[in-house]
């Protein structure tokens, strides 16, 4: 039975208790981040991982600054993105926070105008230690002055990097870095493994390739001052493991953590954290006995990581079925269905993208309505300013 999905099982709801402005005026669907969740989230990552500076997280999921600026209160001093937009937020808001020696990574391979703009970033943020992503040694050319390099090593993921059985191209690409060479980027996102003791072996193996490389690359005279692994599903085993134990700087990327979603509680609920960023919508149609129909589609709600593409908070007889663009169905027992214009919290499968979607975002916290602040670092630049 639906009821039965252990996400989130336990939740109080009383703990996201809306005001009273959302609920009567608020126009739906809407982002709400709990800001006490999301400062409760950081400080249980800061805490699993021992010392804040082990810590980089990508910022895809937070783009907001309000949020990101939790990040830097939190002692968060080194960064990671994808976007040149993610990227130009950050740097500003880190720069108001008084971090002009912010450490950025911007973790994906630029080309072209993309790494103009990097280095009109590194220009503006004199004070900034920002570092881009290479798989080949001829791309190191291309990378503007006053911007690091990270090695791209692929663990088998297959989406970018050179692969890490190609020793010689990654050492070509570390030589050709030459002082600007800041260490390597392996992201082993791919490993999902609903069995923990076997995605904990994977990720284990994947890490004795990585120091094994490590060690080749010192042999031809590279010097590895850091390793960056890790997004959320591989993040415990990547603490777990022995072996960064007096080797290169090791630091950790998860993102998700900050918000925290469905998927990450079904694949990792040892994390301990909660959904911090909910969509609220509301009941629209009861287009059959059995269904109630929400105003929160694929449009507002991320629908790529699989079904059900959230859960309703507070509500585990209600089923999410496949959403379409502006409605989402609900499936629930007769004479149970929440009724037209009730207001429902979302909490999303996968967070990221439910963030990019919104413009705007609702901040709040104890019942109480902070702000409603935009969410600068979503979507893509089309020419900076």
């Amino acid at each position: 039975m639906y009821r039965d999905h252990p996400a989130f099982a336990a939740l109080d709801s009383a703990a996201y208790r809306l005001p009273d402005e959302l609920i009567e005026g608020a126009l739906s669907p809407a982002l709400v981040v709990h800001l006490a969740v999301v400062r409760a989230n950081i400080a249980r990552i800061v805490a699993l991982c021992g010392q804040v500076d082990r810590w980089r997280p990508h910022v895809k999921t937070a783009k907001i600054p309000e949020i990101l600026r939790e990040l830097s209160r939190a002692g968060v001093r080194h960064f990671k993105c994808a976007t040149t937009r993610e990227a130009a937020v950050l740097l500003e808001v880190l720069a108001a926070e008084g971090q002009a020696d912010a450490d950025l990574l911007l973790a994906y391979p630029l080309v072209g105008p993309a790494l103009q703009r990097v280095g009109a970033l590194a220009l503006r943020h004199p004070g900034a230690h920002i570092a881009v992503l290479c798989e080949v040694p001829e791309a190191v050319q291309d990378v503007p002055p006053g911007v690091g390099v990270f090695v791209d090593v692929n663990p088998g993921m297959d989406r970018t990097g050179a692969p890490i059985e190609d020793p010689q191209r990654i050492a070509a690409t570390a030589r050709a870095a030459a002082q600007r060479l800041r260490g390597l980027h392996f992201y082993d996102g791919h490993l999902h493994q609903p069995d923990r003791i076997e995605r904990s072996l994977a990720v284990h193996a994947g890490y004795d390739r990585l120091l094994e490389l490590v060690r080749t690359l010192e042999r031809d005279g590279q010097r590895v001052d850091e390793v960056v692994t890790a997004g959320t599903p591989a993040f415990l085993d990547a603490l777990a493991y022995p072996g960064f134990a007096g080797g290169p700087r090791h630091r950790l990327s998860p993102g998700t953590v900050v918000f925290h979603d469905v998927r990450s509680q079904e694949e990792s609920p040892e994390l301990g954290l909660r959904p911090a960023a909910l969509v609220l919508a509301r009941v629209v149609s009861h287009p059959a006995p059995d269904l109630a129909t929400c105003d929160a589609g694929s449009k507002s709600l991320a629908a790529e990581a699989g079904d059900p593409c959230a859960l309703v908070l507070g509500r585990s007889d209600l089923e999410a079925l496949r959403p379409s663009e502006e409605h989402l169905p609900l499936r629930g027992e007769r004479g149970s269905l929440p009724p037209r214009g009730a207001v429902l919290q979302l909490i999303p499968r996968h967070v990221c993208p439910t963030v990019n979607l919104a413009e705007e975002a609702a901040l709040v916290e104890c019942g109480r309505l902070v702000d409603v602040v935009a969410v600068r670092a979503r979507a893509h630049e089309l020419f900076p300013a």
